[in-house]
């Protein structure tokens, strides 16, 4: 690494934001699997696209299939794909973008390290909360019911832990709201912080 120097560039992430008339920021959106991170961050990102924004939206299951696709579910391997994700993630807010990410991230360790990454306030932590059993109903991979069978090792919130965020900055109530409510509370946090 002592090869290695970094080169400043001539455009910053200010001008680069100005352009775009938008804050920059990672809407990081953590829950079980189930919980409609994957769903309300697409929502979310239609929004923003329809008022003119420039985002970018990450998902967890896309990003396995190039980017992490040599990563499994231990959990030293969870680690790695959200140190990746976060990087990542980081280049685009610095790009000027307004980035969605939906990826479980069960560890609080590795999401405040994601947070470290960034400018203070460039990090929007969205607790999407959903009692076990609801995302458990919803199931729309079938995920856990080959968990409970045994056929899925590390599944989170069957035999892996999940953290629940200490301190979010959104919490969401995806057990109860509709997709339209979620995406409302999202976009109000957004406009009261001047983000848009």
């Amino acid at each position: 690494m002592s090869n290695i120097v970094w080169h400043d560039q001539a455009i910053t992430k200010v001008e680069r934001a100005t352009l775009k008339k938008q804050k920059p920021c990672l809407v990081w959106f953590t829950g079980l699997s189930g919980s409609g991170k994957s769903t309300i961050a697409n929502a979310l990102e239609q929004e923003l696209h329809r008022r003119g924004f420039h985002t970018y939206l990450l998902d967890g299951d896309n990003v396995r299939h190039g980017l992490n696709k040599d990563l499994g579910f231990t959990d030293e391997d969870r680690v790695e794909n959200i140190r990746r994700i976060g990087e990542m993630a980081h280049l685009f807010v610095d790009a000027g973008v307004i980035v969605m990410s939906a990826f479980i991230s069960p560890f609080a360790a590795e999401r405040d390290m994601v947070r470290g990454l960034l400018e203070t306030e460039e990090f929007i932590e969205v607790y999407m909360n959903a009692p076990l059993d609801v995302c458990e109903d919803r199931d729309p991979k079938g995920l856990y019911q080959k968990a409970r069978k045994g056929e899925i090792l590390n599944f989170t919130g069957i035999d892996s832990a999940y953290e629940i965020p200490r301190r979010p900055d959104v919490t969401i109530d995806t057990g109860t709201l509709p997709i339209e409510a979620c995406v409302g509370e999202l976009i109000s946090y957004m406009e009261a912080n001047g983000y848009i």
